[in-house]
């Protein structure tokens, strides 16, 4: 948005403009823009997420597991145990806590779209929790990306409206550069191929055109995904460490969609999850 623009806009506020205030990106206070979406605020919200779960004796490390079957299988052979639900209008959200090589850690589902998972992201961190990877699957870009391929990503375009209520407005949001050496490491020690790039995070898969599509491969996006700019914003606002490994689903490169069966490959899913893990608590 040019300043002209903006400056045309102030002049018919109703709402008094103190020219005293400081600049929003520097944190100190909210200021109305022609875009609401551009309005960020750092101060203190009406409502926080200790007001809603309470800091348990709970492990650091925490697995966010798009994975709903890999979850369910867990729990069938009574390898987990409930810490708490979380609780949305979609229902109870459970978080568990399983063992791996006698560490223990936490693994839970996010829901789907940003909103949701930054929520609950935002109430693990209040249980205490502070080092996160994520693991998903995601649309592809590039049609030569296979499905299972996976792509790890550095930064996220922030396509979407979550993030903007925890980082001033950007064009893209980085991973932790921690869960990102930790995610390389597991990955390199077991010899699997592996994508760096960013992601591409939108609100709506249902206008995912194909200009947008070029754009964003323009701007060395190779995936795009529901929530990666959301979690990495929200980490960052919350000082914690976060990174995600995503693999490659359905093909969004073609003016025709191919769905690819992405979400039917239940071993790619599984295997992810675990080096999901083993990157958690390498961090």
């Amino acid at each position: 948005m040019s300043d002209k623009s903006d400056q045309e806009f102030k002049s018919h506020k109703r709402i008094p403009n103190n020219s005293n205030s400081a600049d929003p990106e520097k944190g100190k206070t909210y200021r109305e823009k022609k875009y609401p979406i551009l309005e960020f605020d750092d101060s203190s919200p009406v409502i926080n997420p200790e007001n809603i779960v309470s800091k348990r004796d709970v492990p650091e490390y925490a697995v966010i597991c798009f994975f709903q079957e890999v979850i369910a299988n867990l729990k069938n052979k009574k390898e987990t145990r409930l810490v708490t639900n979380l609780k949305s209008e979609i229902g109870l959200n459970p978080v568990y806590e399983i063992k791996f090589q006698d560490k223990n850690l936490l693994v839970f589902h996010p829901g789907v779209g940003a909103p949701l998972a930054a929520a609950l992201l935002e109430e693990v961190i209040a249980l205490g929790a502070s080092k996160f990877i994520a693991c998903g699957g995601a649309g592809v870009l590039d049609e030569e990306i296979q499905v299972g391929k996976l792509v790890v990503p550095t930064a996220a375009v922030r396509d979407e409206g979550t993030s903007y209520h925890y980082l001033p407005p950007a064009r893209e949001v980085s991973a932790s550069k921690e869960g990102l050496a930790a995610i390389e490491k597991v990955l390199k020690k077991h010899s699997c191929d592996y994508l760096l790039a960013k992601t591409w995070t939108t609100d709506s898969y249902y206008r995912e055109t194909v200009a947008k599509v070029q754009q964003r491969k323009k701007e060395g996006c190779l995936t795009v995904d529901m929530e990666a700019s959301a979690f990495f914003a929200v980490a960052r606002h919350r000082g914690v460490t976060l990174a995600q490994i995503l693999y490659g689903g359905d093909d969004v490169s073609c003016e025709e969609w191919d769905s690819r069966n992405w979400a039917d490959k239940r071993s790619i899913r599984e295997e992810v999850f675990w080096l999901a893990v083993e990157a958690c608590l390498e961090m």
